[in-house]
């Protein structure tokens, strides 16, 4: 990769791993499911009257906004706000590459291998050791809630991989914008307008910033440069620098809240993190979103070697087509192997 290519990277990583220290700091200024809720509003609008329709079915749209939007980022700002620590989550929230390649065999029919079955293990490990850390000191119900987040995380996975949607932007733009009127309504349902409404009378220019970071800086710039390096280089030489994410985002939540970071947590860092880049063959789970989508982005951009037996019918495009998910190609940028499940990437 070129240097300026790697500084991106690592940007990208770096802001994705602070996301959750802004998390933090936006749950002082709003209830959780209203902050999540605003989150989505601010990053689907303009957006959405801006790009195109997605190129794939409307259930595949509903159903990873739900499962993503309401399910992962509602769990996981009210495990945040119920006392999760940052960094922690930062680095609990990579067990949904577990939970993917589990979905993934289930239902994709997808058979890890020993290398992958021990990744998982450990990782799984991992998560243990964190939970023990976390039992001593901590709130286990807001631990569970984040490893919920993880889990709902791997459906979004897998289901965004049965869409294959061949633009990633268009594709979690609208996205983003299904789990809007749920958030707001469970947020009203649970949290309560007097609580909304005086969070929203309270909004300064501290938390604007905030929700603009979120949704903009995190999601919207995070997505669009991750794509870009997906579609200049293979996901091989992409996915490993997701390893940062918790690395930013633990070092961070500690220089910026003072959080400690104990040395049976960096126990569990080590598992968990090990455990993640040899359960998804190439590196841990492609950062805050969604990987399969953006490998499917990148594969719609690459070119389809030609075939000497049966040349190409008249005006047959030179794009590739998102394959099956039984392509035997671990590496490349959005088809799944039957034994090696594509990483997916964290949307904070």
């Amino acid at each position: 990769m070129r240097p300026r290519h790697i500084a991106l990277a690592v940007l990208v990583a770096a802001l994705w791993g602070v996301n959750f220290v802004v998390i933090e700091l936006g749950l002082d200024h709003f209830p959780p499911l209203l902050f999540s809720a605003l989150r989505f509003l601010v990053a689907a609008v303009p957006a959405i009257f801006l790009l195109g329709r997605p190129s794939v079915a409307w259930k595949w749209v509903v159903g990873v906004g739900l499962v993503l939007g309401v399910g992962k980022f509602g769990l996981l700002f009210i495990g945040m706000d119920q006392g999760m620590p940052a960094g922690l989550s930062s680095l609990v929230l990579q067990a949904q590459a577990v939970f993917t390649a589990l979905f993934a065999a289930l239902a994709l029919s997808e058979r890890p291998g020993r290398v992958r079955l021990a990744g998982m293990a450990v990782a799984l490990a991992g998560i243990g050791v964190a939970a023990v850390d976390e039992g001593a000191g901590g709130p286990v119900l807001a631990f569970v809630l984040v490893v919920g987040a993880a889990a709902c995380w791997g459906v979004s996975n897998v289901l965004t991989r049965r869409a294959a949607p061949k633009d990633a932007l268009t594709f979690m733009v609208w996205v983003s914008a299904v789990p809007v009127l749920p958030l707001l309504g469970l947020s009203l349902l649970f949290e309560g307008p007097d609580r909304d409404a005086e969070a929203l009378a309270a909004l300064d220019w501290s938390g604007a910033g905030i929700i603009l970071f979120v949704a903009w800086v995190s999601t919207v710039f995070g997505f669009g440069a991750w794509g870009f390096l997906l579609r200049q280089y293979p996901a091989s030489s992409v996915a490993p620098f997701t390893l940062l994410v918790p690395v930013f985002g633990m070092s961070s939540a500690a220089l910026v809240l003072g959080e400690e970071v104990s040395p049976l947590r960096w126990c569990a860092a080590a598992l968990l993190v090990g455990g993640v880049a040899l359960t998804s063959g190439v590196g841990p789970p492609a950062g805050s979103a969604t990987a399969s989508v953006l490998r499917a982005a990148a594969d719609a951009h690459a070119p389809r070697p030609a075939d000497p037996a049966a040349p190409p019918p008249p005006g047959a495009s030179a794009s590739r087509t998102p394959s099956t998910p039984t392509s035997p190609d671990p590496a490349r940028p959005g088809t799944p192997s039957a034994e090696a499940p594509r990483p997916p990437v964290r949307a904070e």
